[in-house]
């Protein structure tokens, strides 16, 4: 058994030996083959390739699909992503875009305030509005000016648009305005252009109602609302709507400040109408003045 086994190791090895020396011939042979730059050895490589090759397909079919499946994610990792930057950009431009419409909502008020003609003679303090009431019984709105700033209980607050209400209650840093919807509101008026006084009294509804009307026949829905100046609280001509008629039949007045977007009012200084102290301070017609010349004298 042994010489059997010593036998066969004998023939084993020179075999070895043999068919490494023909693998190391081959692949020199096929390296010198694939060196030589010849049109020959071109086409016989491209036909060894050519035969090959599709004997290969089902080798490199998963080699393939894994490489397939990791490019594939890599690319939804790379839209993952893309996804999640796009989200927090889209975030952040409705962001900007609402300080966007709020700064030209503000920025349009200060314009419409800017742009409301007023009598050269009244000066104004604009305020900020803070606060409403919040109450269906009572109209009311706090701004951030007051005492400190020279506000007066009484004084005439508008927005870009038109009459808003009336300073009632003053603090050092704050007033509070009553609106022209507030039940306790009673604003004189004219009807143009037939001139009719009326009286806007306040319901703590959006359209307070015309009272008090000289000829309400002579009153059309549309007609222009102005403040008249009667009491000296308010300054004459100031805006406060049109006339409209509810389904009732009775008359209303569409304002013309917009409530539903109070943010910033304008206060008017004014101080009242001098009162007329004696018939010197009148301006007589010529033929009186010239009659009381000689009297005078």
């Amino acid at each position: 058994m042994a010489r059997d086994r010593s036998t066969s190791e004998d023939f084993a090895t020179p075999l070895k030996r043999l068919l490494l020396a023909v693998l190391v011939l081959c692949l020199v042979a096929i390296f010198i083959l694939w060196r030589i730059d010849s049109p020959r050895v071109e086409r016989f490589r491209a036909q060894v390739v050519d035969a090959v090759m599709p004997s290969f397909d089902w080798a490199m079919a998963p080699v393939t699909a894994t490489i397939d499946l990791a490019r594939d994610f890599r690319s939804y990792q790379r839209i993952h992503e893309q996804n999640r930057e796009l989200r927090r950009e889209l975030q952040q431009m409705r962001a900007w875009k609402e300080a966007a419409l709020q700064l030209e909502q503000e920025n349009a008020r200060l314009r419409d305030l800017n742009n409301l003609a007023l009598d050269p003679q009244l000066t104004h303090v604009t305020g900020v509005v803070l606060a409403d009431s919040g109450s269906p019984f009572r109209q009311s709105v706090l701004i951030n000016v007051g005492a400190h700033d020279g506000i007066v209980d009484g004084w005439a607050t508008m927005d870009g648009l038109g009459l808003v209400g009336r300073i009632s209650g003053v603090g050092e840093t704050v007033s509070r305005v009553i609106l022209l919807t507030d039940s306790s509101s009673r604003i004189p008026a004219i009807i143009q252009p037939s001139g009719q006084r009326a009286m806007v009294v306040g319901d703590n509804s959006a359209a307070p109602l015309l009272d008090f009307v000289e000829n309400a026949e002579a009153v059309r829905p549309g007609d222009r609302l102005v403040s008249s100046g009667d009491g000296g609280v308010f300054p004459p001509g100031l805006l406060i709507g049109q006339v409209a008629e509810d389904p009732q039949g009775r008359l209303r007045v569409r304002l013309a400040a917009d409530y539903s977007r109070l943010e910033f009012l304008r206060v008017l200084r004014h101080h009242g109408t001098p009162a007329v102290e004696g018939p010197g301070a009148l301006i007589l017609p010529q033929d009186l003045a010239e009659a009381e010349e000689p009297g005078d004298g």
